[in-house]
């Protein structure tokens, strides 16, 4: 999919928003006594008194509110935003009785990325950067991941080079830029159900599973109460597989965060959340550990 000059110029009139990066802060976090339970609850006492902060979501325009801390082996993160509805359904199975058989439905998940830079040096994360970067990608999803108690690791691959499988977009400068998503090694959280003969007007498309290798790095859970999700995380600090960040807790780490899918696509009235796909990072935001 491309992503012209005149349409991100269009985006920006109809959103009010244009897809760039803006401020910059810092979460600092603080060691745990003891770990907490991933289960979305957020009442752990490794979550009192931590260092907090709010940033934005460029497309949403929601104040997302994070908080992290770390053991001498793994580093945990808490995030809390809005949303008025639950959604934990995603490209349901829609029986089309005129033609005898299922199609795919607009109903899609809730999501929540964090993104985390690979580079030696500061760069861009926007998908609309001018600059190349590799990044490691934790990718929460309502429907496809939480069930098993995950976020699924994957990679961002930004580049002037073409691939086949990667979308095609413009940078800031109106730069050919070239977006490739990849998934880590080993099985993800789910597959899809295949479903030929009908057994109900609307079936869930997707077979939930405990993931493998370095796909199931990260543990998530999230619970949705009174309009809000509260999102748990955690994962080793070193793994031993290259497609992830690694920390250090004497080191800085650039990062980013997004309440929607990053992948670059054009608003879709037809889905049930219009704005699946479109998302970016917004505010640049480093963490540092406090020893």
């Amino acid at each position: 999919m491309k992503r012209s000059a005149f349409s991100i110029f269009l985006w920006t009139f109809l959103f009010g928003v244009t897809p760039l990066c803006s401020a910059e802060q810092t979460l600092w976090i603080s060691p745990a006594k003891e770990p907490p339970k991933i289960d979305g609850l957020a009442n752990d006492s490794a979550w009192q008194n931590v260092p907090t902060i709010i940033t934005y979501d460029n497309i949403s325009k929601l104040p997302i509110t994070i908080k992290g801390t770390y053991t001498s082996t793994e580093i945990f993160f808490l995030v809390i935003f809005s949303d008025p509805d639950e959604s934990r359904s995603h490209k349901s199975w829609t029986w089309d009785k005129k033609r005898g058989f299922y199609t795919v439905g607009p109903d899609r998940e809730d999501i929540f990325v964090f993104k985390w830079s690979m580079e030696s040096k500061p760069v861009d994360l926007s998908i609309y950067a001018d600059n190349s970067y590799k990044a490691d990608i934790w990718f929460w999803k309502a429907c496809r991941t939480d069930p098993a108690g995950y976020a699924d690791d994957k990679s961002h691959h930004l580049s002037p080079t073409d691939d086949r499988h990667a979308t095609a977009l413009v940078s800031k400068a109106g730069k050919p830029m070239f977006l490739l998503r990849t998934g880590d090694e080993g099985k993800s959280a789910y597959k899809i159900d295949l479903i030929s003969e009908f057994q109900g007007k609307i079936l869930p498309r997707y077979i939930i599973e405990k993931p493998s290798g370095s796909r199931s790095d990260v543990r998530a859970k999230g619970t949705w109460k009174n309009g809000r999700w509260t999102i748990e995380l955690g994962r080793k600090l070193y793994t031993d597989n290259q497609d992830d960040i690694h920390f250090l807790p004497t080191q800085k780490y650039l990062f980013g965060v997004a309440r929607y899918e990053i992948a670059g696509r054009e608003p879709n009235e037809k889905l049930s959340d219009p704005l699946y796909g479109t998302g970016d990072i917004n505010e640049i935001l480093w963490l540092e550990f406090k020893p």
